[in-house]
């Protein structure tokens, strides 16, 4: 039976937890190591099939703010995917865009990503993930995070992804009524691109310890008895998880975002909107080149930063929801966001 339809295909935002430039290559590109997290605020697709070869995008929301230019990345993804396979079938994507643009949060590519792996699905073509992938790097670094399904540790200038199991914690996002040209960004003079690049094992456990490099035990592994977690080939596993995560958050989370100063600089309304996060969780961080700006938050709403008392509960989905606050000065988008284990696409390629 011939497949016409795809309803309601979710493209979700993602968070840089940290976001270093550690290098920059010959040819311009700049080195970058970091943490990507997906979140559930996502935009939504729809794509019906079309016999005549056509590709069309139709805008589902007429927002000013969220208008997006004739030929986007959803298109652009599409035509990338029919010029590789020669599939003579076209289709009509209904674009329902909900992620705010020029955040930082990867909604172009996400919309790309959730393209390629729905059209992959509708016109048969049953492509692995790692061949959709390397359309997706032609589009944009962060498509393939996208396609790979997985948190992920990200480096090279996007390409080069290591799953990593991240506590699902809930962050509050709120972005200024400003966008931020990401090369103005990597032009700027206060960038710094000269991070001492880490490993991914010291990321998660602080400390590599000296240990061999594939494989490091969690430091909080006391004895010969003690339940034992492992950061092996990049995944962090075990049932204690959710107590890594305390320790991360207790310790103000790794790194930094190295885009921010400029950012800033170019754009106060980003110092504003972190120290309005700042003053009400006691920790923010801008996400991706700006300006969207994100603070971790417990399940009990409680802040999750240096010298409080909040922790991570033993079964945060069984905990209630922490309520956005209130007073969202007037222009801004924002929302309270759930980390998400996995995309919600991810089993639509091998």
């Amino acid at each position: 039976m011939t497949l016409r339809a795809l309803h309601d295909v979710p493209a979700p935002a993602k968070l840089n937890l940290f976001l270093h430039v550690v290098g920059r290559r010959d040819d311009g590109y700049h080195l970058l190591q970091s943490l990507f997290v997906l979140v559930d605020w996502a935009d939504r697709l729809h794509f019906e099939r079309r016999d005549d070869g056509a590709l069309a995008r139709h805008d589902l929301r007429t927002d000013a703010a969220l208008a997006l230019p004739d030929d986007d990345l959803c298109l652009r993804a599409a035509r990338a995917l029919k010029a590789a396979s020669g599939c003579p079938i076209g289709v009509d994507i209904h674009l329902d865009k909900r992620l705010p643009a020029g955040a930082g949060m990867g909604g172009g590519s996400s919309d790309a990503a959730s393209t390629l792996l729905a059209l992959n699905r509708l016109w048969g073509l049953r492509w692995p993930r790692a061949r959709l992938a390397e359309i997706g790097l032609a589009l944009g670094a962060d498509v393939p995070f996208f396609i790979g399904g997985e948190n992920a540790f990200v480096e090279g200038i996007g390409e080069r992804l290591t799953p990593v199991r991240v506590p699902e914690l809930s962050y509050a996002v709120v972005k200024p009524p400003v966008s931020i040209e990401t090369r103005s960004i990597f032009t700027h003079p206060l960038l710094r691109r000269d991070t001492e690049p880490v490993s991914l094992p010291v990321i998660l456990t602080g400390s590599s310890g000296g240990r061999d490099s594939r494989t490091f035990a969690d430091p909080g592994d006391t004895g010969p008895g003690a339940s034992r977690a492992w950061v092996s080939a990049g995944t962090l596993v075990g049932d204690r998880a959710s107590e890594w995560a305390g320790a991360w958050v207790r310790e103000g989370g790794f790194g930094r975002n190295d885009l921010q100063p400029p950012a800033e600089d170019r754009c106060p309304e980003v110092a504003e909107a972190a120290r309005w996060l700042q003053a009400r969780y006691g920790n923010s961080r801008m996400t991706g080149s700006g300006s969207a700006v994100f603070a971790r938050v417990s399940s009990n709403s409680q802040s999750l930063n240096p010298g409080t008392a909040a922790s991570i509960e033993a079964k945060p989905a069984l905990a209630a929801a922490p309520e956005f606050p209130a007073d969202l000065p007037v222009g801004w988008v924002g929302r309270m966001c759930k980390g998400l284990a996995r995309h919600p696409l991810a089993d639509w390629a091998g």
